[in-house]
C-alpha cells in the first residue's frame, strides 16, 4: 500500500502538467529529459513488478507511464507551436 501511495502522490501532478501543456501550447517550463527519465523509471518499476513482485500496484506504474507519455507527446506538439510563433514574430 505504501508503494501505491508513493506513486499516487508523485503522479498526482501529471494531470495538471498535461492540462498546462494543452492550455499553454508551449514548451516553456517543460523538460523533455526530465519526462523521459521519469518514463524510464516507470519502465524499471514495471519490469520489477513483472519479474519479482507482481501485484496490483503494477497498474499504477502503467497509468503514470501513460500520463507522462501523453505529456511527452504534447511536448512535441508544442515544439511545433513554439516554432510557428517564433517565425511569426520574426516577420
Amino acid at each position: 500500500i505504501f508503494e501505491f501511495l508513493m506513486l499516487f502522490c508523485f503522479g498526482f501532478s501529471w494531470p495538471f502538467s498535461i492540462a498546462k501543456s494543452l492550455r499553454s501550447r508551449s514548451t516553456k517550463g517543460k523538460s523533455l529529459m526530465f519526462m523521459v527519465l521519469i518514463c524510464v523509471g516507470y519502465v524499471f518499476g514495471i519490469v520489477h513488478k513483472v519479474f519479482f513482485n507482481y501485484n496490483w500496484v503494477i497498474w499504477a506504474y502503467v497509468a503514470l507511464f501513460l500520463l507522462v507519455g501523453i505529456d511527452i507527446a504534447l511536448y512535441f506538439r508544442n515544439v511545433r507551436h513554439d516554432r510557428i510563433r517564433e517565425r511569426a514574430l520574426a516577420k
